[in-house]
């Protein structure tokens, strides 16, 4: 079943609690299909979507949260991406008062200087909420998924992530029309969502950290306000995947990974940095 959620205010919310009401209840297999302003609220260029508070929205503009029926702490929700479609423009942002406006059209972001890119579209934010009350900033990524800001998470990717608490309570938005590794000065091209869909199921899968399977490779995640225990948490989640996946010993997979395994800085701008390890399908032979 495909849920269609309108582009509502009441859909939406800037900030993570386990409080919060879901806006919606799905059931395994279902997939939900929606819009979304860009991380800074714009739904238009320079138009907010209003009422803004700016204590409760002041993150990024997220739709949810969405109650996964079956959903419980301790399991592992699988978010299938189907399709990530950019609105027809974005900002990329430095210091102020640097910024680029860009023009989105036909996979292709032309700047205000003239400069070409190729559109590579995702959410910059899928998770749930921390098991912990009160209100918490979209800001950092966690455990538990959120503003993850991994480019590699395009349509075609299943993203696996440690459920916090129960129902799920699964939101995302914050869409990328493109981004390097690292996200350098803060922001991606910060782009409004015209339409995503991402399909709601559940693994029995047990975690450290969350992972990715693309088309062509597996990607592990670690997260810390240090960047060197974030690329040691994301390589502890990349061993226990190389030795379910590939049938290895620990230590044997270590070596090996010093070899096939990839580590990149995900994003250094979100306090709580992140590193992902790929192994590339190719990679062994």
């Amino acid at each position: 079943m495909i849920h269609e959620l309108p582009l509502e205010r009441r859909l939406l919310h800037g900030h993570y609690s386990r409080e919060l009401p879901p806006v919606v209840s799905v059931d395994l297999g279902d997939t939900i299909a929606f819009s979304c302003p860009n991380a800074g609220w714009e739904y238009d260029h320079g138009v907010r979507f209003e009422p803004y508070d700016e204590q409760l929205d002041a993150g990024h503009a997220l739709v949810g949260p969405i109650e996964v029926r079956g959903a419980k702490a301790g399991g592992t929700l699988v978010v299938r991406v189907r399709s990530v479609v950019p609105g027809p423009w974005g900002v990329t942002l430095a210091h102020e008062p640097t910024r680029i406006e860009w023009r989105l059209e036909d996979g292709v972001g032309v700047a205000d200087r003239g400069m070409r890119v190729a559109l590579a579209p995702f959410l910059g934010v899928m998770g749930m909420p921390p098991d912990e009350p009160g209100r918490h900033s979209t800001g950092p990524p966690r455990r538990s998924g959120g503003n993850i800001d991994c480019k590699e998470l395009l349509a075609g990717t299943t993203l696996y992530l440690p459920i916090s608490v129960d129902g799920a309570l699964f939101s995302a938005g914050d869409g990328h029309a493109a981004q390097g590794d690292g996200e350098v000065s803060g922001t991606a091209i910060e782009c409004p969502v015209e339409r995503a869909e991402l399909t709601l199921e559940l693994s029995d899968l047990q975690l450290r950290t969350p992972i990715a399977r693309t088309e062509t490779a597996w990607i592990a995640f670690g997260f810390s306000e240090d960047l060197d225990l974030a690329a040691e948490e994301a390589m502890a989640t990349m061993l226990d995947l190389m030795e379910r996946e590939l049938g290895l010993d620990r230590l044997y997979a270590l070596a090996l990974a010093s070899v096939v395994v990839d580590l990149r800085v995900t994003q250094i701008v979100n306090g709580v940095k992140g590193v992902h390890a790929v192994l590339r399908d190719d990679a062994i032979r």
